[in-house]
């Protein structure tokens, strides 16, 4: 047989044993039985000499072609030893060992690997610290380490990433999980607690087993499991109940089926499909026109940041108790008036869709307000710019929702500049606009134009088209105030009312001279629209100081300064005012 044949099939084996005589044997009859038994003896000793040889080929053959394909050097034939068989570190595995855990063959073909250890073999050293497990065989008893004692300095560290990843996880993925569960059970007080069960899970097994590759997807099937095992547990409970009174089952009530039957019936449909994403859904219904303004406002910042009830009544300077009255009754309106867990059909999208936009820009406004500086009002903007993304994100064809998205990125990149160290307010004109975020203002230019590119304008784009115009000015002096003022007629003509005209007002006093401003903010003043607005008398004394006229201007800023909301701003109406008197003397 020549090496280059190939392996040799076991039918080529019993292909090759001798059949007898062979074909055209001569002989007469008479030496026919003396022949025969001494061909069969001979026979017999050919056939365990071929098939012994036969057998060293197909080890040979295979051998050769691992020489040839997998060692350097591997032209000549394969070493042998005196009976023809391979040296033992290169023979290959038995077929029955073939594909095992810890099957023999040349795994390590360097000197300096020397041999693999198994189980308790070796030290602990051998383990690479940051190694995980792997496909195959572990140690019997699944420690992580034969000793377990050097992973101990590791604890503290992979507690800590743990904490960060849940904490990360709970401000990305809170609304996701929620969502997902209300879209399975409808139950809004359910999906939370189970959304907390989850997050408290995650604390206890991602230490152990590691962070998951995708934690929202993690984290939404184990707060729908727990939200399907409870209403199971209620459902048997129902039925015991029932049994124990003796309640006919084919009644017109067991017909009808239990809150809790159908809630299990939809979650266990939900459970094999893949993690949704029913946060826009979410969006919409707490933002529901059945609902009053200050309940959407505190159920959407409940239900999509995990923001807790404390946080939200510090947030919106309310009791504890008066915000937790605010949710539940906004909860039990959802359920007993059957407002749907849906987006709203497509010719109310468009009303829809600006009820949602006001609340988002509510939310921003109740952060970046001036005296707002406290850890809870600055994560309430921050949240109503993440909640804005994730809109523009749901709603890619809708410009306003990127309006507003670039209005919030306009103004959060100068909230730095407009306090001072002591939290006094700074005007604008004063702001040092070094300490402006350039990057911030680069991407809120960035969207604006990506939104105004679709021809639609709408009354946050032209806002962030304003914003964008102070935030791209090297300087006071170089403000295109002008561009502004017509600006502000555009959005009058879009959004009419009486905080707009006070905004007007002022870009026209600063392109046309403070006269014509003024005629416009005591139109506004004589027209009463404006009753209680601290800014309308403030911006009143602004532009008759300007004018020189300093003796109205101290009675507009004490006029403002009565009802002046914050104290920061009292501070500021305060100086003003102080050096408006001192210009009178």
């Amino acid at each position: 047989m020549s090496r280059g044949a190939g392996p040799v099939r076991r039918e080529d084996v019993g292909a090759a044993r001798p059949r007898g005589r062979a074909a055209g044997h001569g002989g007469t009859q008479h030496e026919g039985t003396t022949r025969d038994r001494n061909t069969r003896k001979h026979s017999t000793r050919e056939h365990k000499d071929n098939a012994r040889r036969l057998n060293n080929e197909v080890h040979a053959a295979h051998l050769l072609g691992r020489a040839v394909h997998g060692r350097p050097g591997g032209d000549g034939p394969p070493a042998v030893d005196r009976h023809g068989r391979q040296p033992a570190a290169d023979r290959r595995p038995a077929a029955g060992r073939r594909g095992r855990d810890h099957g023999t063959g040349a795994r390590r073909r360097h000197a300096d690997h020397r041999r693999a250890v198994r189980r308790d073999q070796g030290t602990d050293l051998r383990l690479r610290r940051d190694r995980r497990g792997r496909p195959g065989r572990g140690h019997r008893d699944r420690l992580e380490a034969p000793d377990g004692g050097l992973r101990n300095d590791r604890g503290a560290a992979v507690l800590e990433r743990v904490k960060e990843a849940v904490g990360a996880a709970w401000s990305e993925e809170w609304g996701r999980v929620v969502a997902a569960v209300i879209a399975s059970t409808g139950d809004w007080d359910l999906a939370e607690e189970c959304a907390q069960d989850a997050f408290e899970r995650a604390l206890e097994t991602w230490p152990r087993d590691g962070v998951p590759r995708r934690p929202g997807a993690w984290l939404t099937t184990t707060a729908r499991n727990r939200a399907l095992d409870r209403l199971r547990r209620a459902a048997n409970e129902s039925a015991k109940l029932r049994e124990a009174a003796r309640l006919d089952p084919a009644g017109p009530a067991a017909a009808a089926g239990s809150a809790e039957a159908q809630a299990v019936a939809a979650a266990e449909a939900a459970e094999g499909d893949a993690v949704p994403d029913d946060r826009l859904r979410l969006i919409f219904t707490c933002c529901h026109p059945a609902l009053p303004l200050p309940a959407q406002v505190a159920l959407t910042l409940r239900s999509l940041t995990g923001l807790t009830t404390a946080e939200i009544a510090r947030a919106f300077l309310v009791p504890e108790r008066t915000m937790a009255q605010r949710l539940t009754r906004a909860k039990a309106k959802i359920r007993h008036a059957g407002i749907p867990f849906r987006v709203p059909p497509r010719e109310l999208l468009p009303e829809r869709t600006a009820a949602v936009l006001a609340v988002l820009y509510l939310l921003f406004n109740a952060g970046y307000a001036p005296g707002a500086a406290g850890p809870d009002q600055r994560r309430v903007t921050a949240e109503a710019i993440r909640m804005t993304r994730l809109l523009t994100r749901l709603l890619p064809d809708e410009p306003e929702a990127a309006g507003l998205l670039a209005l919030m990125l306009l103004h959060e990149a100068r909230a730095a500049a407009r306090t001072d160290a002591a939290g006094d307010l700074v005007p604008l004109e004063e702001q040092d606009r070094t300490r402006w975020d350039r990057q911030g203002i680069a991407e809120g230019v960035t969207v604006l134009e990506v939104a105004l590119a679709r021809r639609r304008p709408g009354p946050y784009q032209i806002q962030a088209a304003i914003a964008a115009l102070h935030a791209q000015a090297a300087g006071p002096q170089d403000t295109d105030w002008p561009q502004i003022a017509l600006l502000y007629a555009e959005l009058a003509r879009l959004a009419p009312g009486p905080v707009v005209e006070l905004n007007r007002a002022v870009a026209v006093a600063m392109a046309h001279g403070p006269q014509q401003g003024l005629a416009l903010v005591d139109a506004l003043d004589a027209a009463g629209e404006l009753p209680g607005y601290h800014l309308l008398p403030a911006t009143r004394a602004d532009l008759l100081r300007r004018l020189g006229r300093t003796e109205e201007a101290a009675d507009a800023y004490r006029r403002a300064l009565e009802l002046a909301p914050t104290e920061a701003e009292r501070r500021f109406l305060r100086r003003r005012l102080e050096r408006t008197a001192g210009t009178q003397r």
